[in-house]
């Protein structure tokens, strides 16, 4: 059972603006902090919107400078955070759809979105996944959105021993329930935490349903965003039950 306090960041994402939404970004992280959060999970590409049209020209590195003030800002509040941002591994590499994981220590980490969604591949190349987290015992196996339509991908976190799958996604109205549902799913079948950190506002075209959730180890609902907004959907472990709670993230 883990013990950690975790938390979707369901935050709407200026199309293209990485300054301003690295801005935003920091109020989430500054809100979690003061919520005792220890592991904040934003959605896909939450730095830059969902917008496969511009990822070329905004993938950066994952040590960036324009990057540093996140870091800064996890190692003084004490928590992890995982943002989502368009990589380039390599200056002449393909774009990956990356989960940047901005730990506590001061460290950095990768997940790349493995399995990518039909029409992605003329944006983006696939990716390579990433390593559980760790927090004491507990481990957080990381996945981004069409991840986790793939049942092996969630099969082979439960088998690598992870007790949280924590996914960020873009999920909009109309396939809500068969995602939520498949998540859900997960977390009955393979005794894990599951998070889903989803947009809070329109990205690429799409608008986003919000309503991001985290489910307990037998599938039941801890927590969940009613709909759209910046919101903060938080799972804290009191002794043996899990508590949920939902904050509402006003502006700076």
């Amino acid at each position: 059972m883990p013990t950690l306090t975790i938390a979707a960041a369901q935050s709407i994402s200026v199309a293209g603006d990485l300054p301003g939404n690295i801005v935003r970004h920091l109020d989430f992280m500054a809100l979690a902090a003061e919520q005792g959060v220890q592991l904040l999970v934003f959605p896909e590409l939450s730095l830059t919107g969902y917008e496969p049209e511009l990822a070329a020209a905004l993938a950066v590195a994952p040590e960036a400078a324009v990057l540093q003030p996140l870091r800064d800002g996890a190692r003084k509040l004490g928590l992890t955070a995982v943002v989502g941002i368009p990589l380039r591994m390599a200056p002449e590499g393909r774009v990956l759809i990356g989960a940047l994981v901005l730990a506590a220590d001061g460290s950095l980490a990768v997940y790349s979105k493995q399995h990518l969604h039909p029409g992605e591949e003329q944006a983006f190349a696939s990716g390579s996944g990433g390593d559980n987290l760790k927090f004491g015992d507990d481990a957080v196996a990381l996945a981004v959105c069409a991840d986790f339509s793939q049942a092996s991908h969630a099969r082979a976190a439960a088998q690598s021993g992870a007790s949280v799958y924590a996914a960020g996604v873009l999920v909009g109205e109309s396939g809500y329930g068969v995602d939520s549902a498949l998540l859900q799913g997960y977390a009955r079948e393979h005794r894990m935490l599951v998070l889903m950190a989803n947009h809070g506002g329109p990205a690429g075209g799409w608008v986003s349903a919000g309503r991001s959730a985290i489910w307990g180890s037998h599938g039941e609902l801890i927590a969940a965003a009613s709909g759209a907004g910046d919101q903060l959907v938080i799972a804290r472990c009191t002794g043996q039950a899990w508590g949920g709670r939902v904050v509402e993230v006003v502006g700076s």
